[in-house]
């Protein structure tokens, strides 16, 4: 397995033009640094292999630029252990839903305090993304690959929106789940998406220009999608879903970015720390709310009533035909209907293999968290939060076992020229 470094530091890219000019886009979230150039033309074989993916140390300079400073030794193991804890989110997500189901009053300190303290956990996660966003630097490549980039953004408010409509009513969930699964499929751009899209070879600079072009439209797209969509099973108020996300998703994304150009030696402390936070803070947010609702769902399960003879097959249909199985199953078919649609959709089109990986990892992860903080603050009932909630185990896992099989399958088209 490659070791991955998931500090915020810039990821440097050779773009396709001729000229080879380069430019340092941040791969945040679960940034992953790479020792030298890539030239995105060539076969990833030669520079994404298991031995070229190391920590870095320095980056090369065009002419006239001042050499970046080399981290010393003890700083780099230092940031190398901090890097590769941050590694483990799906690992903390998922020990924190079990913990969640065996013994849920270990979260009540923090479910107590919502939904403030789920808004707060958010904003948080969304500052250290703030942290390493330079908008100059995505615009320059917006404007080098216009079409990948529109196409990738449109289907993530497309694909998912439908499926979590569709799966919602072939289930025949209660309204509440409805509404839950809906918000979920509205709301793009996962967690590891980004770190999901290296290890499978993908194309990385369009997973991370989608991730923030989803992230800054889900202020309009977000609320008008769920209130078209759920508002069929509750009223939905576009208006206060618009401003909730704004404040939680967008300000500390543009107040992030402003504390990094204006006091980048303090940030550039901070760097270090911020990934293991912001994934600890995720985790800590969806089993929460996993806990919280956990005991209505025992509730709901007949398992408990069958005897120890009882076959497997009979104990998988009890499950499923619980409120837990439904919600667990209904998660489950909106992961993989992202991943699969969104790499045909990708393939129709005419994309290359990278790009293609690209727009699958990218559809089919979901910004949970968010999902969560709007489910608690704007809905009744509780179990609207609890697919979002479900979905940060599940779609953890899912796609991290995506990156790897693909991370073993190299892109049969890899050296030829991408689709813009």
């Amino acid at each position: 397995m490659m070791p991955l470094s998931l500090c915020f530091s810039p990821l440097t890219l050779h773009t396709q033009q001729l000229h080879h000019s380069r430019i340092k886009i941040p791969l945040f979230r679960s940034n992953i640094a790479i020792k030298s150039t890539i030239p995105i033309s060539q076969n990833p074989k030669q520079h994404l292999s298991r031995s070229r993916i190391r920590r870095i140390r320095s980056c090369q300079t065009n002419p006239g630029e001042s050499s970046p400073v080399t981290l010393s030794p003890a700083n780099d193991r230092w940031e190398t252990v901090l890097s590769n804890l941050a590694s483990l989110y799906p690992v903390y997500v998922t020990v924190g839903g079990v913990v969640a189901c065996l013994k849920p009053s270990t979260f009540s300190w923090f479910v107590e305090r919502a939904p403030n303290s789920y808004s707060f956990s958010l904003g948080f996660i969304m500052l250290a993304m703030g942290l390493t966003l330079e908008f100059k630097d995505l615009v320059n490549l917006f404007k080098e690959r216009p079409l990948s980039i529109l196409f990738g953004c449109a289907s993530q408010y497309t694909i998912m929106p439908a499926f979590g409509f569709i799966i919602s009513r072939l289930l025949g969930l209660s309204p509440s789940l409805s509404v839950g699964l809906i918000l979920l499929s509205c709301c793009p751009g996962g967690t590891a998406s980004n770190v999901v899209t290296l290890i499978a070879q993908g194309d990385v600079p369009l997973s991370i220009v989608m991730t923030v072009c989803s992230t800054l439209g889900a202020v309009l797209l977000t609320p008008l999608l769920t209130m078209v969509l759920a508002g069929t099973y509750v009223h939905v108020d576009a208006v206060k879903l618009s401003i909730s996300t704004m404040q939680v998703v967008v300000a500390p994304v543009l107040v992030g970015s402003y504390l990094q150009s204006t006091f980048p030696k303090a940030v550039k402390t901070a760097l270090p720390f911020a990934p293991l936070l912001a994934v600890l803070t995720s985790s800590l947010l969806a089993c929460s709310v996993l806990s919280e609702n956990i005991g209505r769902l025992k509730s709901s399960m007949v398992l408990t009533s069958l005897s120890s003879e009882t076959s497997p097959l009979l104990y998988a249909r009890s499950f499923l035909s619980s409120e837990m199985g439904m919600v667990v199953l209904s998660v489950l078919l909106l992961h993989f209907a992202g991943f699969f649609v969104g790499y045909i959709a990708a393939t129709l089109v005419g994309f290359k293999e990278r790009e293609r990986r690209a727009v699958s990892i990218e559809v089919g992860m979901q910004n949970s968290s968010l999902g969560v903080v709007l489910a608690a603050s704007h809905f009744s009932s509780p179990m609207v939060a609890l697919p979002p909630a479900v979905s940060a185990v599940v779609m953890n896992i899912m796609g991290s076992s995506l990156g790897f099989f693909w991370r073993f399958v190299d892109p049969s088209d890899s050296e030829s020229n991408s689709k813009d």
